[in-house]
């Protein structure tokens, strides 16, 4: 009976909370304050709060490709206390590129839900001599290694889609990373770099006060921020896509009962009209998933930026 008893107390003792949450939540977001990470977070976060009947709070956790706080949340208790709302390329470019990340996002993090998109556009500067994806990729093959792609920063996302486009349109063209995109925006519209493959918002001004071009969009559909402009892939690369693609995620080895309950108030907060409008603003496109579907994505992702790490032979810096 004693050995009975004790059993059925380790057992209760393995078993998650049925308060849960008793006490506030963290999410961390390994990018600064005031990006679309951020900004997503926090309009998730919000609801959450007012949903779980806790504080859920937000702490930017920035550097190392975003590793930092993706590893330090990987490392934390497998409680639901401490979650990562990561960017799921670039944790995905992170298992192949870094030689230790510090984590693998497909063992260490449990997936919760898909949170969101970022659509990305390659923009090229007025002193450039096309008007469509075809023309600048003929510009491109005629002058071999004149030609340049920005990015903010070597081994992220931009810098590899950039890469993956080379590949697929089969162009010689010489990468510039930046720090951050604010400072390639200036050389792009000065022309001292050619054209980047970077998310969308950040040029919708630019493009309004018609100091740069967008020749065509990296989603699979046409954006409804650029809903005039064709995708890459109707631009003859089928099936090209590059995204920024955002989930929650938690410790691996957190309970299942912990994972689908914040799987089910995400996927709630998430169909609020007041925060899809909100966060359209941003050009951010809310969606949801269930672990599973996420589970997929982050595989389907680690394959394909894997494949383009090995085809340009990219190393970290």
């Amino acid at each position: 009976m004693i050995a009975l008893a004790l059993a059925g107390g380790l057992n209760a003792s393995a078993q998650p909370r049925n308060d849960y949450p008793n006490k506030s939540i963290k999410v961390v977001v390994p990018f600064p304050a005031g990006g679309a990470t951020d900004i997503l977070t926090r309009s998730i976060t919000e609801k959450l709060s007012q949903q779980l009947g806790q504080p859920v709070v937000v702490e930017n956790k920035p550097g190392g490709g975003a590793n930092i706080g993706a590893a330090a949340v990987a490392k934390a208790p497998a409680d639901g206390y401490t979650l990562l709302m990561g960017s799921i390329g670039s944790h995905s470019i992170a298992v192949s590129y870094y030689k230790n990340a510090g984590y693998d996002i497909r063992q260490d993090l449990s997936p919760i839900s898909t949170t969101g998109t970022l659509g990305n556009a390659v923009f090229v500067g007025n002193e450039t001599q096309a008007e469509n994806l075809a023309e600048l990729v003929t510009l491109a093959r005629a002058h071999p290694g004149a030609y340049t792609c920005g990015s903010s920063g070597t081994g992220g996302l931009i810098h590899l889609t950039c890469e993956m486009f080379k590949g697929a349109a089969g162009i010689d063209v010489l990468h510039i990373p930046y720090k951050g995109t604010s400072l390639l925006i200036p050389d792009l519209v000065s022309g001292r770099v050619t054209m980047t493959l970077d998310t969308i918002p950040p040029y919708l001004p630019l493009l309004k006060s018609g100091k740069l071009k967008v020749l065509a969009v990296t989603t699979a559909s046409r954006s409804p921020l650029l809903p005039n402009v064709p995708t890459v892939a109707e631009s003859g690369y089928p099936g090209f896509e590059s995204i920024a693609r955002y989930g929650l995620f938690a410790p691996a080895g957190t309970p299942d009962a912990i994972i689908e309950k914040l799987n089910r108030e995400v996927n709630i907060a998430l169909k609020d009209p007041g925060l899809k409008d909100k966060l359209m603003e941003q050009g951010i496109e809310v969606q949801g998933s269930t672990p599973q579907e996420l589970k997929a994505v982050v595989t389907q992702e680690v394959a394909k930026w894997a494949e383009v790490i090995k085809a340009g032979n990219i190393q970290p810096e």
